[in-house]
């Protein structure tokens, strides 16, 4: 098995503990460990007094039954059975792809993209393919392009939605005619919906609730702000769970259970996790629309309501090299757009503290004109 670095991974391990300005962060600002308590109307303390005598064994393999429930709960058409605990989305990601993915199959994936989703695939020994995404067509996702691309060999088709780096997404009603192709195949389609969209969410669905062979994975990490949960989830039906149980014995085993009873409290106050999460969306993203606006080096088409925003910046030098010497010289950190093969771009993650992200831009700016 061969398989190339993560981009955004390995660029973020290397920097992300150094940088003073961390605007690179693709979740919503991290709540704190008291933040989410309080939800519950109690401290910290009194909550882990519950769990004082627990035994720290595996727990509920799967995921507690509670949380299994509030899981289903999200979706129309998934029961708890059929909801499977994973180490974040990336660990529901893997498992799906682990589980389906064969040498000689086709994967299509879209570029840009979350690295994972087309280079695992093609570790596995598949054949993937790109509907690329384009800036000057606003990052839409171009139905034509998959299907001049998807043929009976098509196994699988990846998505981001919505999209890390760009913060756009597919609607219900382009989701339904991508079904529409892919049934037409019997081909799988994955959707890593991680980054659930926080404002003018009625067109938006998720996969598994509109197609048959539709896994949907996400996780607490993103648009919930809890990345240090490690809390994913998968939702299918039960054909596709009982195949992916197989698998998950070999990758996963549990969450843990004090993180799984975490969870839980972040699903039984997720509209007010939300509702703190739109605010925090919508005043930065005034914050950046007014940035940019007074930027001549930098346009960006605009995320829709989404915790991530891809940048395109003029630089005389690659960008790589640009933003390594912006992080060194000013704790300025974004992460640059080759990372996600898209070179003169670069991953702004608006939702960090407010105060953060103005210093940030700020700096950003200064760099940009005054190297």
């Amino acid at each position: 098995m061969n398989i190339p670095e993560f981009g955004v991974e390995s660029w973020l391990n290397k920097w992300e503990t150094k940088a003073k300005y961390d605007i690179s962060q693709s979740s919503v600002e991290a709540m704190t460990l008291e933040e989410l308590i309080s939800l519950e109307g109690i401290d910290v303390e009194t909550f882990f007094k519950r769990y004082a005598n627990l035994r720290l064994d595996y727990g509920a393999i799967e995921g507690s039954y509670e949380f299994k429930q509030l899981v289903a709960n999200l979706y129309k058409n998934v029961t708890p059975d059929n909801i499977l605990q994973m180490n974040g989305a990336t660990g529901g990601n893997f498992l799906a792809l682990y589980a389906l993915v064969n040498p000689g199959d086709q994967v299509i994936s879209m570029l840009p993209s979350y690295q994972q989703l087309y280079d695992i695939p093609k570790s596995l020994g598949a054949e993937v393919k790109y509907v690329r995404l384009q800036a000057d067509n606003n990052w839409n996702y171009d139905l034509n392009q998959l299907e001049t691309l998807i043929t009976t060999k098509t196994k699988l088709i990846t998505l981001n939605n919505a999209n890390n780096p760009t913060g756009t997404w597919l609607n219900r009603d382009q989701l339904e005619k991508l079904v529409q192709i892919a049934r037409g195949v019997g081909a799988y389609v994955l959707v890593d919906e991680v980054y659930e969209p926080l404002i003018q969410q009625t067109n938006f669905t998720p996969i598994v609730d509109i197609y048959e062979k539709g896994i949907s994975v996400s996780s607490l990490s993103k648009s919930y702000s809890l990345p240090g949960l490690r809390i994913g989830w998968t939702a299918t039906n039960r054909e596709i769970a009982d195949l992916f149980r197989k698998y998950r014995d070999y990758t996963t085993i549990c969450g843990g259970v004090l993180n799984d009873a975490l969870a839980v409290v972040a699903l039984k106050h997720r509209e007010e996790i939300l509702n703190r999460n739109r605010r925090i969306v919508s005043e930065n993203l005034q914050i950046v629309k007014k940035w940019v606006a007074s930027e001549s080096k930098v346009s960006l088409v605009l995320p829709q309501a989404v915790s991530t925003a891809f940048i395109k910046l003029e630089l005389d030098e690659d960008d790589v090299s640009f933003f390594t010497r912006l992080v060194e010289e000013t704790g300025v950190l974004l992460v640059p757009g080759s990372a996600f093969g898209m070179p003169s771009y670069a991953r702004l993650g608006y939702c960090c503290q407010k105060e953060i992200l103005q210093v940030g831009l700020e700096k950003l700016s200064d760099f940009l004109h005054h190297e």
